[in-house]
């Protein structure tokens, strides 16, 4: 099959051909349709992480099955699906449930395993579902890790009806989809963002307010904080919390390290909540979320080949919501 194909970790990708994994008898092979860009792409050409290699990369997938391994029953080649990108195994899946993203064997599709940035992709079954219906292929190939992530941090936060919802750095997929998750909760969102632009579209996506991250004070205060750019944010973030607020986490675009002022932790009764991406009942609650109309929003679309002039865009941070690779 053909691919982009990373050698080496540190490194660079490539366009060439590589020998496509064996089925597995739980498994779906997919002739991809689209597939969407994360961070992720750009982290594993850092050695953060390192992938083992050779490596396709792609988290996001939409496609059509074109065949199934002996013990998959509920898709059949032809039919039109996406990829779950939240791999657990089928004990961790048992014994933990809604947690099974804690689990130690968790793994993400496109990270510990090949992912969808190719002519074909293999998945396990249990992580393949029906497209949902009523949306284009580019919508499907560009919520689900995203959107599964901002739904998983929302849950974990636990956001009510009413709620101020502080979504910072409005632009990334996850970001774009908290923003969506929040509205259609009930709650009052606000946005952050640097550039101006960005902060007029998070206006029409249907925030009530926006603030230049760039503010010393942002003069905010939230019930729920959704953050993933890290320390040039932290402080203004925490800030922004009203006295038991929960800032909830799931990434750090602006660095690993953050310092946390604790007397106002322990003062305001603050929660800081970890989360990263999302159980299977939450995708299959996602993907129900989509088939009713839930937002979505896609930046850009551009053909396979483009690949590195995507990256170039999402390294630079120049997107509003999902970057999408049309194959």
């Amino acid at each position: 099959m053909d691919a982009w194909i990373l050698d080496e970790s540190p490194g660079t990708y490539r366009w060439g051909t590589i020998e496509p994994p064996q089925l597995g008898d739980d498994e779906v092979r997919i002739e991809v349709v689209a597939s969407a860009l994360n961070h992720m792409d750009l982290w594993v050409t850092r050695g953060m992480p390192k992938p083992p290699l050779p490596h396709v990369p792609g988290c996001d997938v939409a496609g059509v099955v074109t065949e199934v391994g002996r013990l998959v029953g509920h898709v059949a080649p032809g039919d039109e699906v996406v990829v779950n990108p939240g791999v657990s195994p089928v004990e961790d899946i048992v014994a933990l449930g809604d947690d099974s993203p804690m689990g130690p064997g968790f793994m993400i599709y496109g990270e510990h395993c090949w992912g969808g940035h190719a002519t074909h992709a293999v998945a396990p079954g249990r992580n393949v579902v029906r497209r949902p219906a009523g949306r284009t292929w580019e919508e499907c190939a560009a919520y689900p890790l995203a959107s599964l992530t901002a739904l998983r941090m929302l849950r974990r936060a636990r956001v009510e009806p009413g709620e101020t919802v502080l979504v910072v750095g409005i632009g990334s997929g996850v970001s774009c989809a908290a923003l969506a998750l929040a509205r259609h909760l009930g709650c009052e969102v606000v946005a952050t963002s640097r550039d101006a632009a960005k902060r007029e579209q998070a206006l029409a996506m249907g925030a009530s307010a926006v603030v230049d991250s760039a503010s010393e004070r942002w003069g905010v205060e939230a019930d729920v904080v959704i953050e993933s750019v890290g320390p040039a944010t932290w402080e203004q973030s925490v800030r922004s919390l009203r006295p038991g607020g929960r800032l909830v986490v799931c990434g750090g675009t602006s660095g690993p390290t953050v310092q946390l002022n604790l007397p106002r932790l322990f003062f305001k009764q603050f929660e800081i909540i970890g989360s990263t991406m999302g159980s299977y009942e939450e995708f299959a609650q996602l993907t129900r979320l989509v088939e009713q109309g839930l937002a979505i929003h896609v930046d850009g679309v551009l053909p396979l080949d483009d690949y590195p002039a995507a990256l170039a865009r999402l390294e630079a941070g120049q997107q509003l919501g999902k970057i999408v690779l049309r194959h």
